[in-house]
């Protein structure tokens, strides 16, 4: 079973989104001020960035909040979990289910130390079935398993979201003390007065384009990613449990089909298993 990982090409409507978006407004800046030096500003970036960051290692670990960034630089890429994989994974316990009822429990165990499974929920899985616990036991304690991953999967996405809250409000913040700074020099030089007012508005411009163009797509593409893979893990215990009850390959295909697109149902395999099987009947009895 192919382990999945966060290590994808990128997907071509992401980066042409992307694309699309960056061009006009960039466009929009080269139309308005001839050029991109007006709408550039170093202290506008830092009051923002910095305290969306400074935030975020407040409010959550560390760890998290990496997994967040990380995130953002995977939201251009393609998702690690297609339904070629959810299709394959049914393959895979389909195969396992065809072990079990052939050979029994203790052959999938030593089929299983032999192709070395790196999908550690897949894993945790399969060491249930050969546990001989019973189904319902198995069902319990997959679904507590899955709910738990899904919670801390989804710690990344609360990030993302409040850092999409934050933003805006930091921009606000530049936006007073470009203010404050002009102020206080309204009854001296007045030739800083244009450049703090660029500080003021840029920090604004910062928070608001930075939450909806980085943080809210980057939270939304997590979101989806993060129910795939609860999605997946629901397959995987429906399909654990079946093991355990010792179904057949072909009740096992049929249950986890409703999992899968109609498009990804194999049925032609499983009228050719039956077809075999008559003809495997006629000739024993002849």
């Amino acid at each position: 079973m192919r382990k999945i990982t966060g290590s994808s090409p990128y997907a071509r409507a992401p980066v042409m989104g992307a694309a699309f978006g960056l061009l006009l407004v960039l466009g929009s800046i080269v139309m308005s001020a001839h050029g991109f030096l007006a709408f550039f500003s170093v202290e506008g970036l830092m009051i923002v960035v910095g305290g969306v960051m400074a935030v975020a290692f407040m409010s959550f670990q560390a760890s998290d909040v990496h997994k967040a960034l990380r995130a953002i630089s995977n939201m251009l890429k393609e998702s690690p979990i297609t339904h070629e994989d959810l299709h394959r994974d049914t393959m895979d316990i389909i195969g396992w289910g065809r072990v079990v009822k052939q050979k029994g429990i203790r052959a999938l165990e030593a089929s299983i130390g032999k192709d070395g499974i790196d999908d550690t929920f897949v894993r945790y899985g399969l060491n249930m079935v050969v546990s001989e616990y019973t189904p319902e036991e198995v069902r319990s304690m997959m679904e507590t398993a899955a709910d738990a991953c899904y919670e801390r999967d989804s710690i990344p996405v609360d990030i993302l979201e409040a850092m999409a809250s934050h933003a805006p409000a930091f921009g606000m913040v530049g936006t007073l003390v470009g203010m404050v700074t002009m102020l206080c020099h309204l009854n001296g030089d007045i030739t800083g007065i244009g450049s703090n007012l660029a500080i003021a508005f840029l920090s604004t411009l910062y928070g608001v384009v930075s939450a909806r163009m980085v943080y809210v797509p980057a939270a939304s593409k997590l979101r989806q990613e993060v129910e795939k893979s609860r999605f997946r893990n629901q397959l995987i215990t429906e399909g654990m449990v079946m093991l355990v009850n010792n179904k057949s390959p072909m009740c096992i295909r049929d249950r986890l089909n409703s999992f899968l697109r109609p498009e990804n149902h194999d049925y032609y395999n499983v009228f050719g298993e039956h077809t075999q099987l008559v003809k495997n009947l006629k000739i024993s009895r002849s």
